[in-house]
């Protein structure tokens, strides 16, 4: 990996983008098909309603999902992976891979 001494760090403005505890699981949840808010919140437990809308809210800010809204009765929304995010796909399954081999005690430190 080269120095970064210029200007903000490559790794750092993509952790501040796809950081957190929840972002790389919403998107994994949504590499699978397209959701609704309550779709995603029964596909990820633990993840409280406000945490979720907040972390939607920013993923759509930076262009990795897709909301969309369907004229109906009742209003309908989904939200749909974006271009940029499926390219974090493959990063994400090696993560998966790797953290298979960590010991379940990580987990009880975040």
């Amino acid at each position: 990996m080269e120095e970064c001494d210029e200007g903000p760090c490559p790794l750092t403005k993509a952790l501040v983008v796809i950081g957190g505890k929840w972002k790389a699981t919403i998107i994994y949840q949504l590499s699978k098909s397209n959701k609704r808010f309550g779709q995603l919140d029964f596909a990820i437990p633990g993840i409280s309603r406000k945490v979720l809308t907040s972390q939607l809210n920013e993923l759509l800010r930076d262009d990795l999902i897709i909301r969309h809204s369907f004229k109906e009765s009742p209003p309908r929304v989904e939200y749909e992976i974006g271009k940029k995010a499926k390219e974090l796909i493959p990063i994400f399954i090696q993560l998966y891979q790797w953290g298979e081999y960590l010991p379940d005690e990580k987990l009880a430190k975040t």
